[in-house]
């Protein structure tokens, strides 16, 4: 069995590779999400911004405080800075960019405070393609060829010229979007620090108040805020935080189960078993076998 591809991120969840090259901060991925660990690519977040579009098959997308199915054939923008989480129920295509919006022009030019600023300060987590809707149809078929001047050499100029064509689109429609939405980034900043606080104490028994506390406010406001913005609680993220610890022991490590249990913070070792096998479908020593194949 092949090792599943793992999502690369510091205990901030801001994502550890870079995107393209200092001197061309793009990059494009053909991706399988099927082919990442637990079969999704796990929350995570970056400054560059990222358009996908699911090409063969659907996939559940996570991104700030909105979950959805995105069909194949649509589109999806992911604006700077945003948490976002995608999972696939089967194999499928997701070929994507990511890019600096810096590379379609400099910070104090004119185009970037005018078209860009507007987009990437605003409250727009996301925004979606649909080839049913004729500007997202636009959208989609520049996004699709940029991705085929990827397969050729000496195409710099190209991509640029198609990414303002393409972000002059993505301008035009999130109009509406930017109209209507207030500003909720210092509500993801708390939902960030209370997830590296969870990060932090994962391995000693925490309090739902302990983590509300971290950013000052209310059990209610700390429920509030981790369901509208990954849709769980904060024990159960806790949970889910601890698993995925234990996964990575039990695959770098020769460490018993009992240990890993233990050192991440389950004080019962059957019901680690058991939680891990409910989550991820297998057993510890089953996904430990499959990391080593």
């Amino acid at each position: 069995m092949d090792i599943l591809h793992k999502t690369q991120k510091d205990e901030c969840f801001l994502e550890r590779i870079q995107h393209g090259e200092t001197g061309f901060p793009f990059r494009f991925y053909s991706e399988d999400v099927w082919e990442f660990d637990f079969h999704c690519i796990d929350w995570h977040w970056h400054p560059e911004v990222e358009f996908l579009y699911a090409e063969r098959g659907s996939i559940t997308c996570f991104v700030g405080t909105e979950q959805f199915i995105l069909p194949q054939g649509c589109g999806l923008f992911v604006n700077s800075g945003i948490l976002h989480r995608y999972q696939a129920e089967e194999s499928v295509s997701v070929p994507n960019i990511v890019f600096s919006p810096e590379l379609l022009g400099t910070k104090t030019g004119r185009i970037y405070q005018k078209y860009i600023v507007p987009v990437i300060e605003s409250a727009i987590s996301c925004i979606r393609f649909s080839p049913s809707v004729e500007c997202e149809q636009e959208i989609l078929q520049l996004l699709l060829h940029i991705f085929r001047l990827t397969e050729k050499e000496n195409t710099e100029m190209q991509i640029v010229s198609h990414l303002l064509k393409l972000w002059q689109q993505l301008f035009i429609c999130s109009e509406t979007h930017r109209e209507h939405m207030t500003g909720d980034k210092g509500r993801r900043a708390q939902l960030q620090v209370m997830m590296q606080f969870i990060h932090a104490n994962f391995n000693r028994q925490i309090t739902l108040k302990e983590i509300a506390d971290c950013v000052h406010i209310s059990e209610s406001s700390a429920l509030q805020l981790f369901r509208q913005g990954i849709h769980l609680s904060p024990v159960a993220y806790l949970i889910h935080y601890r698993l995925k610890r234990s996964a990575d022991l039990l695959a770098n490590t020769n460490k018993t189960v009992t240990n890993v249990a233990y050192e991440t913070g389950f004080s019962d070792v059957g019901y680690f078993c058991r939680t891990f096998r409910k989550y991820y479908r297998q057993t510890a020593m089953e996904y430990r076998k499959s990391q080593i194949e």
